[in-house]
């Protein structure tokens, strides 16, 4: 692997596990036998609540959100890299994205970061051969290594999201891709964000502007969650008035089947259009696909 050291930058390569730079002699920590490049970070990192691992566990394989979203993921790197060989997901979480692309691609090297612990040891039962590392997005430690990265719904966790889209830039190949999917529309803001830790929702200029500045070619760039923004209005229009504290996010994604099966065939129609080139100018979320030149 073509490894950058954290410690003094040298750039180098390694093998498989805990690589340790020729230079300064850094190497990551240990936690639990998953590689750690950031152990401070490890159980109080920012941006997010560990604790909300366990529910997302649960509920996500049945939630019409996630799955749809797997859904178009899973289409964007077959239309825009059909045939990558590596793909490292930043922000892996419970695993759930990871396991949509290992069973698509059982043939490619999957890699999982996540700066929680916690979501990592999720993820490690879903994804017993793939590559999982505790990371902290804006200092990541290789070098055009990657031929396809991902992060899906991360970066609006994260105040640096410019440093981080630059970093991912230095970690994939040439001609590697980038997947984004990030919450859009400011005026879309409601409690729900401050409980999920939200430093922003996206405007499509915004995104688009700072993924140009750290490097890339935009290749699709299209707005999803558009037929239900209405009730995605509504519901955020509901919760206006309630603190943080009165939400339960388990309550929030565990729908009633009939209104969960409605709203994956409403999304899934929605996906067939975004497929022939469709390009929605408004939606709940966004998906833009980019191309490291």
């Amino acid at each position: 692997m073509s490894s950058r050291c954290l410690g003094c930058g040298t750039k180098f390569d390694s093998e498989a596990g805990r690589p340790r730079c020729p230079a300064c002699r850094w190497e990551p920590e240990e936690i639990g036998g998953i590689a750690a490049y950031a152990p401070q970070f490890a159980n109080q990192g920012g941006g997010f609540e560990a604790s909300y691992f366990k529910v997302l566990s649960e509920l996500e394989a049945t939630n019409f959100w996630f799955r749809s979203r797997n859904d178009l993921i899973l289409w964007a790197l077959r239309k825009y890299h059909p045939k990558f060989r590596s793909f490292l997901e930043i922000g892996c979480g419970t695993g759930f994205v990871l396991s949509g692309v290992t069973g698509k691609y059982p043939e490619a090297e999957i890699f999982g970061s996540e700066i929680f612990i916690e979501g990592l040891r999720f993820a490690s039962q879903r994804l017993p051969n793939a590559r999982l590392m505790q990371m902290d997005a804006r200092a990541i430690p290789f070098a055009e290594e990657f031929e396809a990265i991902g992060a899906f719904d991360v970066l609006e966790h994260i105040e640096e999201d410019e440093t981080v889209l630059q970093q991912m830039h230095a970690a994939l190949k040439p001609k590697g891709t980038l997947l984004v999917t990030v919450p859009q529309h400011p005026w879309l803001w409601s409690p729900l964000d401050d409980y999920a830790h939200h430093c922003r929702r996206y405007t499509a200029n915004e995104l688009s502007r700072k993924v140009t500045a750290a490097g890339f070619t935009i290749l699709r760039n299209t707005s999803f969650v558009s037929f239900l923004l209405p009730a995605m209005l509504a519901s955020r229009l509901l919760s206006r008035n309630k603190s943080v504290d009165e939400i339960d996010v388990r309550t929030e994604m565990q729908l009633p089947s009939l209104l969960n099966n409605a709203f994956r065939w409403i999304l899934r129609a929605e996906s067939a259009l975004i497929g022939t080139g469709f390009d929605f100018p408004l939606g709940g979320s966004r998906l833009l696909v980019a191309r490291k030149m």
